[in-house]
């Protein structure tokens, strides 16, 4: 199958919308220090408040994922962005903790969709050996937004504060809004005769026990938890609170992290187009992201300064844009007609588990401090790429 003439515009404006979900939910962890002061609330009280946006996120996966092989891309994208859109406006008028945890479930509803929504539009138009490199480039190009939470984020909640933050996003979202309105047709999918609601629902939920996808979804399950939990929530404030380094500066560390989420997604799928091997090499960058985020807290082999913790979050982000070859490796397995369904069971891992790391870092942060809760993600990893190992 060839690629349909056009369909780049449509694709990178629904990674667009990507774009904004990680801006939006790395965004507190450049801004923790002024979040808990001004709502009054603890750190531990700021991971369980953020932590509803995964939980919420996992939750909207079968609806959403129903909604798009039924419904299509395009309506089902410019709802989730208007719901996006809605959740920042209430973040950023928040008076109190309440009003910021309802915010985070209507920002982990609006973006659940975010991804999926460019993978399944990809699914369908491209065949195995495109979507191989266009889902790398679509993690990639989205990974950007979590460039905007790094320095330029940081900059701004520094000389505006951290709803400025959220305002900003709002905008983007808008952004993104316009983008697929004036790119993507409304082109209803194919659907089997006489395949109901409850059909699709079933499909979902049998996808998310299927034994052939038991180890990928193990690994799922770690995978964007560690993510979201070094860059989205603990980093900054290990960085700042340890290693005593200002929000600009853990900024820059960050952004460099940051950047090679940005880049290592491609060089994955270079990697497995040279060497091959998926399962080892899906394996072995979770294990060598646990290493790097051990490394940083020991504070070796590179030394200690910012820019060895800026080299070792490099690092990090390298290995752990490994996770992409789940993407590659789920399309391979199901017929494109029902990508929306099983990309909908495999985010459920992926963010029902951020879910669940989250939760427990809390509890690690309360026992040890930060540096527990980073290191209680490099312990997940290794776990993760255990379980894979024994069923890839």
């Amino acid at each position: 199958m060839s690629a349909p003439a056009g369909f780049l515009p449509p694709l990178l404006a629904l990674a667009l919308g990507h774009v904004f979900s990680n801006a939006v939910r790395t965004l507190p962890a450049v801004a923790t220090d002024v979040l808990t002061r001004d709502l009054a609330i603890t750190a531990e009280t700021l991971a369980a408040i953020t932590g509803a946006f995964p939980a919420a996120f996992a939750l909207a996966m079968i609806p959403v994922g129903v909604a798009l092989d039924r419904y299509g891309v395009r309506p089902v994208s410019l709802t989730l962005l208007g719901i996006g859109a809605l959740g920042c406006a209430v973040a950023a008028l928040a008076p109190g903790a309440g009003t910021l945890l309802l915010a985070q479930i209507v920002l982990g509803i609006g973006c659940s969709g975010m991804l999926m929504a460019p993978m399944t539009y990809a699914a369908r138009v491209l065949d195995q050996g495109r979507f191989n490199l266009w889902s790398g480039l679509i993690q990639a190009i989205g990974n950007g937004g979590m460039l905007l939470s790094a320095s330029p984020l940081a900059i701004l909640v520094e000389a505006a504060g951290w709803r400025a933050g959220f305002w900003a996003c709002l905008g983007l979202a808008g952004l993104a809004f316009a983008a697929v309105a004036l790119t993507l047709r409304a082109a209803p999918p194919a659907r089997e005769p006489g395949r109901t609601l409850a059909a699709d629902t079933r499909e979902v939920v049998r996808l998310l026990g299927a034994p052939r996808l038991r180890g990928l979804f193990a690994i799922a399950f770690v995978s964007f938890g560690a993510v979201l939990g070094v860059r989205g929530l603990w980093g900054g404030p290990w960085l700042m609170e340890v290693k005593g380094l200002s929000r600009i500066e853990a900024g820059h560390v960050l952004f460099a992290g940051t950047l090679a989420l940005v880049l290592g997604p491609a060089l994955a799928g270079l990697a497995v187009a040279r060497l091959g091997r998926l399962p080892w090499l899906l394996a072995g960058g979770h294990v060598l992201a646990a290493g790097f985020i051990l490394a940083l807290l020991a504070g070796r082999p590179l030394g200690t300064g910012p820019v060895a913790d800026a080299a070792l979050m490099l690092g990090f982000g390298l290995a752990i844009s490994f996770q992409v070859l789940c993407f590659a490796r789920l399309r391979a397995l199901v017929r494109p007609e029902e990508a929306g369904r099983a990309l909908s069971a495999q985010n459920m891992y992926f963010f029902g588990g951020a879910a669940v790391l989250q939760a427990l870092s809390g509890l690690a942060a309360l026992a040890g401090g930060a540096g527990a809760a980073l290191a209680s993600f490099a312990l997940a990893l290794l776990v993760g790429a255990v379980l894979y190992l024994r069923r890839p």
